[in-house]
């Protein structure tokens, strides 16, 4: 048997969620022991402008990004996590990039230690002292790698691996995170709008990359393409992250109608082991939690067994975003509500639902960071809720 697993980096400090999808790039925080239900009243809000960047949060500090319409700038800010004072703000010139949506950021800051990176839909990207805000370093990535344009701007968040910077521009690309120098560059496989995971396929470190003409799976040493499965979709939008289900298997998923499917990877080529409708993601990546697939389909939240049946499926919850912590569905409905539910095969059981926030879409991942639930819509409205336990 080929052995699947994820790659042993450095843990994330309690309560910190430095990169896109959590501390181990799951969808999952390793937190236990909040509150479902939550102070009735908002921690701090704040507006950080348009766009659909998520948060990560280290050290007491929350870092996302934003877009100033009136001014024609993003903004990389660096909040205190707890009372949502700026601590710092980087800001450059940048254009909406509203093809049929409000437009702004859509990338996640991702935290490294004592520095934060940073990328826009450009290819503008920023090495930051994420005490300071000083730029150790910055590259124009379009120009410099000669890259084209993805219809909706690049939209994959950095991905950090021991000494790699992993970046998903259509080609991925490995870079020395502490100069910036390109190590490798892997084939093209289209638009990229999907960050990748990583993964130890037969021994190797590898990478599950998602993108515009399908799923590939590239080895992190050098950059080369060891898999390829086809997976086109309306309008060459692959977005959801993969997920890594264990064995041999990666499950990917698509929206517009496209559907999902289960891929075996190894030997001659990547098989599909099965492939339905049933799970059409279009933003928001499914979370693998006790052998269960939970996610959005469409507008239905579902949750799916490894073997692509429906165990439940709950509709009222609109076409909105998640993650999980400790057993339980942290969920951000379509019209602004905040949601917690057991995630449990049996059914969907609902433990608390708060509306939070008006105006705007919400496809933004929340977060769970030291008892905090950091909820965002795309008018750039952020909000900081209070789940510490015992905290009423």
């Amino acid at each position: 048997m080929k052995a699947l697993f994820l790659l042993g980096i450095a843990a994330a400090a309690p309560g910190d969620w430095p990169q896109w999808r959590g501390p181990d790039r799951n969808g999952i925080s390793n937190e236990t022991g909040w509150s479902a239900e939550g102070k009735a009243d908002a921690v701090w809000s704040k507006n950080v402008g348009l766009g659909y960047s998520s948060v990560t949060v280290a050290a007491g500090r929350l870092y996302t990004l934003g877009f100033d319409e009136e001014k024609g700038l993003d903004s990389v800010y660096c909040l205190d996590a707890k009372t949502g004072e700026e601590i710092w703000s980087h800001s450059f010139p940048a254009k909406i990039w509203n093809h049929l949506h409000r437009g702004g950021t859509l990338t996640t800051p991702s935290i490294d230690g004592d520095v934060v990176y940073a990328l826009n839909r450009e290819g503008n990207f920023f090495c930051f002292d994420a005490a300071t805000g000083e730029v150790k370093w910055k590259k124009a990535l379009k120009e410099e790698l000669e890259l084209e344009y993805p219809t909706w701007g690049f939209s994959a968040s950095p991905l950090i691996l021991d000494d790699k910077l992993v970046l998903n521009l259509g080609k991925t690309f490995a870079l020395d995170k502490e100069t910036g120098k390109v190590l490798w560059e892997s084939k093209h496989t289209g638009h990229a709008y999907s960050t990748p995971v990583d993964f130890a396929l037969e021994g190797r470190p590898s990478l599950a990359v998602f993108n515009s003409n399908g799923f590939s799976v590239v080895d992190l040493a050098d950059g080369e393409q060891r898999y390829f499965h086809e997976w086109k979709t309306q309008y060459d939008v692959n977005i959801a992250t993969p997920v890594v289900v264990g064995g041999n298997r990666v499950f990917i998923s698509s929206g517009l109608n496209r559907g999902c499917a289960m891929l075996e990877v190894g030997g001659e080529s990547a098989e599909v082991v099965w492939e339905s409708k049933k799970m059409r993601t279009k933003l928001t990546g499914c979370v693998l939690f006790e052998d269960h697939l939970y996610g959005f389909d469409e507008s239905a939240f579902k949750c799916l067994g490894l073997d692509g049946e429906v165990k439940w499926s709950q509709r009222g919850l609109g076409d909105g975003a998640f993650v999980l912590a400790d057993g339980k569905l942290i969920l951000v409905s379509s019209k602004g509500e905040l949601a917690v539910a057991k995630a449990t095969p049996a059914g969907y059981e609902e433990l608390s639902r708060t509306k939070v926030l008006d105006g705007g879409v919400y496809w933004t991942s929340p977060v769970l960071a030291d008892g905090m639930i950091y909820v965002r819509n795309s008018l750039g409205d952020l909000v900081c809720r209070d789940h510490r336990a015992g905290e009423r």
